[in-house]
């Protein structure tokens, strides 16, 4: 594995242990990425990813690798769901090797990859991807429950939002979750939204942005996530968030808010997509939806945001771009 560049976030050995130890923390983890020496950063937002190749996962790495090289990313967003069907047996599961490692070969992507957790994960050994173990394997994986990465102008705020759902404890179906270090869910989900809530609030950077991998709005197959709509999304609000960033749904989608600036960008198409679910369709909310594979890129400044989704060609299928004044701290 390429070695990170000197401009790259280091994170050692001894520090993801101890976060590792401690599963509930009462406070958000936070690390430090350093952007460009002209201040702005650029990365891409994959999800929904971990099929060993299949399903087009490989085409969709060969185009990151390629956009990568061209914007100069810093680091890689993933959403969720790294590995299917039932996430990771443990820290020798072969699956890490084969839809991780030997899968994101180009060296564009041989940056930080910052990782939460899906649905699918969970039904798995949620403690193998959170293993430092894994980041001894391939130093670019971290993979955290929520934690904070303070990029100078944005700060992004990961949040664990497969345990707000309801159903996946009171119907679980034939699925075995693991809740090792959320229980109680009660307690747990409260720790996680005052922490966040405070952090968002002490936050100073220019823009604000939230990773889940669970949507809030979609017109995808889930939908709207009930649960984050009641609990997550005031919060959001209330802190001037900018961006909230998510997969679950095998979709890419821009949707925007009527009654706030949050934009609401799902890159759930890393490999398999569902072909023609859609729900609903408001074109006062919807801005872009597309039923194939493929992935985001985002590039920021201290003045300006910039999106793109780009198909398993590389093609770009959709881009929106918003500014804001440099003295306003909005």
């Amino acid at each position: 594995m390429a070695a990170f560049s000197q401009k790259l976030l280091y994170v050692t050995f001894t520090t993801i242990l101890s976060l590792c130890l401690v599963l509930s923390q009462a406070e958000l983890q936070r690390f430090g990425q350093a952007a460009k020496a002209d201040g702005s950063l650029s990365f891409l937002v994959v999800g929904d990813w971990g099929r060993r190749g299949d399903y087009n996962q490989s085409d969709v790495a060969h185009q990151m690798g390629i956009i990568g090289d061209k914007l100069d990313i810093d680091f890689v967003i993933s959403t969720g769901d790294n590995f299917y069907d039932d996430g990771l047996t443990g820290v020798d599961d072969p699956a890490f090797d084969e839809s991780f490692t030997n899968i994101y070969t180009a060296p564009s992507l041989q940056k930080q990859w910052y990782n939460v957790l899906g649905n699918h994960d969970y039904r798995g050994d949620v403690l193998a991807q959170l293993s430092p173990i894994l980041t001894k394997l391939d130093s670019r994986w971290l993979c955290l429950r929520s934690f904070i990465v303070d990029a100078e102008i944005v700060e992004f705020f990961f949040v664990d939002t497969t345990p707000f759902s309801d159903k996946y404890f009171t119907e679980p179906e034939d699925h075995v979750y693991d809740w090792r270090g959320i229980l109680p869910r009660k307690q747990y989900l409260s720790n996680l939204l005052k922490d966040l809530d405070l952090a968002l609030k002490e936050s100073t950077a220019k823009w604000k942005i939230v990773v889940g991998h669970h949507t809030i709005k979609s017109a995808g197959h889930h939908g709207n996530t009930d649960e984050l709509v009641v609990q997550l999304l005031p919060i959001l609000q209330a802190n001037n968030v900018d961006l909230y960033i998510n997969g679950h749904d095998h979709c890419l989608e821009h949707i925007s808010s009527p009654d706030s600036r949050i934009q609401f960008l799902t890159s759930g198409a890393g490999s398999k997509a569902w072909k023609g679910d859609i729900e609903w369709l408001n074109p006062n909310e919807m801005k872009f939806y597309y039923d194939g594979q493929g992935f985001m890129s985002v590039q920021i400044t201290q003045t300006r945001v910039d999106i793109a989704y780009y198909d398993i060609k590389g093609h770009v299928l959709h881009k929106w771009g918003t500014s804001k004044q440099l003295y306003a701290n909005m």
